[in-house]
Formats: structure tokens, sequence, C-alpha cells
């Protein structure tokens, strides 16, 4: 039983899909810096938790 889950988003400089894993004990509300996949710019994202359980990644450029 996998204890992450994955999510996409895309990147909010190329617009390229992204994949990342979430920890929902320890990444959900939380901020984060990741580097797009495909043009390595630093991204913004938080994970946020609906109640039905679905995750929602919320991402920015690190200047908004």
């Amino acid at each position: 039983m996998s204890l992450t889950y994955e999510a996409e988003f895309g990147c909010p400089y190329c617009m390229a899909p992204n994949s990342i894993e979430i920890d929902a004990e320890h990444d959900v509300g939380q901020q984060q810096i990741v580097d797009c996949q495909i043009c390595c710019q630093p991204i913004e994202v938080m994970i946020t938790q609906h109640s039905d359980g679905d995750f929602e990644v919320i991402a920015r450029t690190d200047d908004e």
C-alpha cells in the first residue's frame, strides 16, 4: 500500500505538465518550492485536500 499520491499541475512559466508526489500526512497545507521538470524555473506549490479526499495543487511563480 502506497502512502503517497501522485498529482499533476501545470507550470506557471511554460505551462508544461508536471507531476508531484504528495504525502497526505505531511504535505497538505504546506508551501513548497519545486523546479519545473521542463524549464527548471522555481515554482511555489501549495497542496490542499478537499473534503472528498481529492488533492489540489496550486502552482504559482515564486515572485507572485
